[in-house]
């Protein structure tokens, strides 16, 4: 499993909300308080954000634990930014892929990272991974179910979905390929947020002067952070916050 966090909303050092929180990112990376797979989150970290009049966001991703990168302190501090995302990593199945397979995954103005595992990775994906191009597979950033859950979203988003819809529709396809699946995703492309729920928590906070945060878990003991019932899609701005169910598999 993996703790992660998004955020849009008035421009801040990207360090406010990931790593100053009491119980922000770098703590939940060895005492996470809601994760209910997996205790340590030292598998890899990163951050992409979004400079000021650029769509398309930076990342910084190491393979190593939060609380052992000397460098990310002095960029959290001076990097601004009015949107991002970021997460830490607790590998399902340890792998080769480094720093790659540490999310959030990217491409063109997006940004994805995934909590949970795919039940029998990777051979319950097989007939899913019929459906995608050849180029696409190749492209993968990672050996590993979140870069191929990514893949599919990404697929999605390019045939024109909007970031929620393409959310759900993979989690529903997924989830029908293989019952068991934890799929708490994130989304956002530095405007929006979409995140769904699917196996474990996710929670949204508005900041004040308008911003919103979504998170695994509140990162303080703010009583205003209101928790995404289970199997639910959000979609959020720095304004509001939309929740849709989400369809369980037949049986």
């Amino acid at each position: 499993m993996c703790r992660h966090l998004a955020y849009v909303g008035p421009e801040i050092p990207f360090g406010q909300v990931v790593l100053a929180p009491p119980n922000g990112l770098y703590r939940q990376s060895w005492a996470p308080r809601h994760q209910r797979h997996g205790t340590v989150n030292a598998d890899g970290f990163g951050v992409g954000w979004y400079a000021p009049g650029d769509p398309v966001p930076a990342r910084y991703r190491r393979a190593g634990p939060i609380w052992a990168d000397e460098q990310l302190p002095d960029l959290a501090r001076v990097v601004r930014t009015g949107a991002l995302l970021a997460a830490v990593r607790d590998a399902t199945v340890a792998g080769a892929d480094a720093e790659a397979a540490a999310a959030p995954f990217a491409s063109g103005r997006y940004l994805f990272s995934h909590n949970g595992a795919v039940a029998g990775w990777p051979g319950t994906m097989a007939p899913l991974a019929a459906g995608l191009p050849a180029e696409e597979l190749l492209r993968l950033q990672a050996r590993n179910d979140s870069a191929f859950l990514w893949a599919l979203v990404h697929r999605r988003l390019i045939a024109g979905d909007d970031p929620g819809q393409a959310l759900a529709d993979t989690v529903e396809e997924v989830a029908a390929a293989a019952p068991g699946s934890r799929l708490t995703l994130l989304l956002t492309d530095g405007t929006r947020i979409a995140g769904t729920t699917w196996g474990d928590t996710l929670f949204h906070l508005a900041i004040p002067g308008g911003g919103r945060v979504v998170a695994s878990e509140p990162y303080d003991e703010s009583p205003h952070w209101t928790e995404v019932p289970e199997s639910t899609l959000l979609c959020a701005t720095r304004t509001e916050v939309r929740l849709t169910p989400l369809k369980e598999p037949a049986t």
